[in-house]
């Protein structure tokens, strides 16, 4: 039998080891909870999946040329070590920088694509991954001119129309916004033939664009199946000389001329009319005697094709400027280094900033609406080639860059709308390396030679002719029968200068139309006249019929 003592001794025995345990157990269970907090605090981040944010490109669209972004920014929620991006399954160079990427698109076909983003989380979880479905259509729409269909009156309205292949086209027709008639054709109406080309825009949803010109031809002497050209050369004073010009416009109110050739830029490097060449107003080259775009306009009134005359190589403002601020690559020298003296200063035929200098010129007085751009002096000096150095010269001939002149030239005074001429020497046809005019060859690069065959200019015997001067016939005759043969086999014609001035000989009505009728029997029809002091002889020429 347990005593009390004894039972209240094992009684609290009891106590303090449940006690004990209880304890063992609370310690114990905050210890687990501990750690699956630790636990919870390294693995969740591990396990959860990070979002990827990509700005920029939509999934399931459809992308023009200007839709497509360069590159791609990526960010995420939390940071990433590893990260790939692949086109069409092609890898791209990813950037990372703890919570951002980013990566280029390179140039992208038309047709459809698939960009992938892939996130490695290592060996603990599954990679993440982000795709963008999407298609690519550069493809501007396409216009087709639909009118003018031809040479269109110089005076009266002119449409200007076109069809496109997509009917939500947006289209602009000389700048102007313009909608699409019942038959799906844009147009629009000038009160006038423009001077200049007409702008064409069409553009889709997409933002794809596609420009072009229509070039509007006149209907003026000179076109296929026209009137043959009958003109006179005109100074810049002559425009604003009521005695020069004034029997120039009786001639044109006879029906005796249809042609004016005006001077662009002369012998002396002097433009008489307001350029905006930047150039040409600081070295001095400009005085405004006439506004160009209204000469031109007042003679397409009366059904005259306007000419311009642009001297291009023979400059002395250019050449000063060039000795005075000492740019001598852009003259010709002697064969010391210094400047070549003879013509008042000759600019460098191998110096393509003075090709610059003159295309510019003639781009833009095409623009104004002027017919032909007719280049004079477009030749080396006519002295031997020992008496001469060009900078910048190189393994060239001075024939190759005359040559390359035109050839810069051409396509851009085409698309200002208006046609080339090139003025040669008589004797280029028999002695080109003289003066660098190899006649077939540039006769691939213009629409026109025009060969001044004055018989003034010609010694004795050329062409067989005793004394050429007093020969007009004959030496008009068989010079440009020659210039013929040479241009033959491409697409440029003959236009005959032929001579309405004295020296050594008197010339009056019967030696001018001995010219008129060399030139018509040796199948030239086109003939400027010259004289320096554009006064013509009216009793040479009859009235067209």
């Amino acid at each position: 039998m347990v005593s009390t003592a004894r039972r209240s001794s094992i009684r609290r025995n009891s106590r303090r080891r449940h006690r004990v345990t209880r304890r063992g157990w609370i310690v114990f269970s905050a210890l687990i909870a501990l750690i699956a907090l630790v636990v919870a605090a390294v693995v969740y981040p591990l396990l959860r999946r990070p979002a990827i944010a990509l700005a920029g490109l939509e999934d399931g669209a459809t992308l023009g040329a200007a839709g497509l972004p360069a590159g791609i920014d990526l960010t995420f929620d939390r940071p990433v070590t590893t990260v790939t991006a692949t086109l069409d399954g092609e890898a791209l160079a990813v950037n990372i920088d703890n919570l951002t990427a980013s990566f280029e698109i390179p140039e992208t076909t038309d047709g459809d694509h698939q960009l992938e983003v892939i996130v490695d989380r290592g060996s603990l979880a599954p990679a993440v991954s982000l795709t963008r479905d999407f298609s690519v259509d550069t493809k501007p729409p396409v216009a087709t001119v639909i009118e003018p269909t031809g040479p269109v009156l110089p005076v009266g309205p002119v449409a200007v129309s076109i069809t496109v292949d997509d009917p939500d086209a947006i289209v602009e027709i000389g700048g102007e916004g313009v909608s699409a008639s019942s038959d799906g054709v844009f147009g629009r109406e000038f009160p006038e033939a423009p001077p200049a080309p007409v702008s064409i825009l069409v553009s889709d949803a997409l933002g794809n664009a596609a420009t072009s010109e229509v070039v509007i031809t006149l209907n003026l002497p000179g076109i296929d199946g026209g009137e043959p050209i009958r003109g006179v050369h005109a100074s810049g004073y002559t425009w604003t000389t009521a005695e020069l010009k004034d029997p120039i416009m009786e001639l044109i109110a006879e029906n005796k001329i249809n042609t004016i050739e005006i001077d662009l830029k002369d012998e002396a490097g002097q433009v008489w009319w307001a350029t905006s060449n930047e150039h040409a107003n600081q070295i001095g080259a400009v005085e405004e005697l006439w506004d160009l775009a209204a000469v031109v306009e007042e003679l397409h009134r009366l059904g005259v094709r306007v000419i311009g005359r642009l001297v291009v190589f023979r400059d002395p403002i250019l050449s000063d400027w060039a000795i005075g601020t000492g740019n001598l690559d852009w003259i010709v020298l002697n064969p010391d280094g210094s400047p070549y003296g003879q013509y008042g200063g000759y600019t460098n035929p191998f110096n393509e900033q003075v090709w610059e200098y003159n295309i510019s010129i003639a781009e833009e007085a095409a623009r104004l609406g002027v017919d032909d751009v007719l280049y004079d002096y477009v030749r080396r000096p006519d002295a031997f080639l020992d008496q001469l150095r060009f900078p910048l010269q190189g393994e060239q001939t001075p024939e190759e860059a005359i040559l390359g002149f035109l050839e810069a030239s051409q396509p851009r005074i085409h698309a200002a709308g208006a046609r080339v001429g090139a003025s040669v020497f008589g004797i280029a046809a028999t002695h080109p390396d003289q003066i660098a005019q190899p006649i077939p060859a540039m006769s691939e690069l213009v629409d026109y030679v025009a060969p001044m065959v004055y018989p003034s200019h010609w010694g004795p015997n050329e062409y067989g002719v005793v004394d050429p001067n007093s020969s007009p016939y004959d030496i008009v005759f068989r010079s440009l029968s020659e210039f013929q043969n040479q241009v033959a086999g491409t697409n440029a014609t003959v236009l005959g200068w032929l001579q309405d001035f004295s020296l050594g000989v008197d010339y009056g009505p019967a030696e001018v139309r001995a010219q008129i009728e060399a030139a018509e029997d040796a199948g030239v029809v086109d003939f400027l006249l010259w004289d320096a002091a554009t006064t013509y002889t009216e009793a040479a020429l009859d009235p067209m019929s």
